[in-house]
C-alpha cells in the first residue's frame, strides 16, 4: 500500500524568512509540492498570479468562504488569505508531501483537522533583526513596518503550540534544520512500515 503524503505548514512573523526557506525546500525536496494561497491584497512588484498567490477580489474570497472551499482562512493587516482544501486533499491522495506558508492561526486550523500535520515555526535572532529585515525589504511603509512588529511579539508568544522552532540566524543553518525535521518525519516508523511489511513478508 503506497504511503499518503505529509503536510509541513512554515508560519513565523512577516520578515523571518519563511518564503525564502520554503523556495528552497521547493527546489531541493522531492515530492514536495506548495499550496499556493488565495489573497485580497494586492501583489507586490515580484510576485506573479497562480505562483506566489492567487490574488482575487474579496467577494470573490467571500464566495469561497461559503462554500467551504478553503482548509483555513484568516484576515490580516486588513486582507484575507486562504488555502484551498481541495487542492492539499487532492495532493495528500496521490502521495505528495504538501507546503503550506500561512499563519499561526491557519497552522493551528490544519492541525485540528490533520493530527500528524508537522508545524514548524521560522524566528528571526531577535526582534531588532527582524526590524532591520522589514525595514531592508522596502516594500512596506514605517507605520506598518511597526505594526509587523507589534503583531510579531504576539505571534511569538504562540510560537509553543508548534512542534519545531528554527531560529533563522543564518539561512543556511535554518534550511539545514527544517530539512532535518523533513526527513525525519518521512522516516517514522508509519511511514515505513508499508514497506517494511512488503519486502520482508511480514
Amino acid at each position: 500500500m503506497e504511503n499518503k503524503g505529509d503536510i509541513f505548514v512554515i508560519s513565523g512573523p512577516s520578515g523571518a524568512g519563511k518564503t525564502t526557506i520554503c523556495q528552497l525546500l521547493l527546489k531541493g525536496v522531492k515530492n514536495l509540492v506548495f499550496s499556493v494561497s488565495y489573497t485580497t491584497r494586492p501583489p507586490r512588484p515580484n510576485e506573479r498570479d497562480g505562483v506566489d498567490y492567487f490574488f482575487i477580489s474579496e467577494d470573490d474570497f467571500r464566495s469561497m468562504i461559503y462554500k467551504g472551499e478553503f482548509l483555513e482562512w484568516a484576515k490580516v493587516y486588513g486582507h484575507y488569505y486562504g488555502t484551498s482544501v481541495s487542492f492539499v486533499k487532492e495532493a495528500l491522495e496521490k502521495g505528495k508531501d504538501v507546503l503550506l506558508d500561512i499563519d499561526v492561526k491557519g497552522a493551528n486550523n490544519v492541525k485540528r483537522l490533520f493530527a500528524q500535520a508537522v508545524l514548524i515555526f521560522i524566528l528571526p535572532p531577535s526582534l531588532e533583526a527582524l526590524r532591520q529585515r522589514l525595514f531592508q525589504r522596502k516594500t512596506d511603509t514605517e507605520d506598518i513596518i511597526e505594526k509587523r512588529l507589534k503583531f510579531a511579539k504576539e505571534e511569538i508568544k504562540n510560537c509553543k503550540s508548534f512542534d519545531y522552532i528554527v531560529i533563522n540566524k543564518d539561512i543556511k543553518h535554518a534550511l539545514s534544520e527544517t530539512l532535518a525535521i523533513i526527513t525525519a518525519t518521512k522516516a517514522r516508523r508509519d511511514k515505513k512500515w508499508p514497506y517494511v511489511k512488503k519486502t520482508f513478508h511480514l
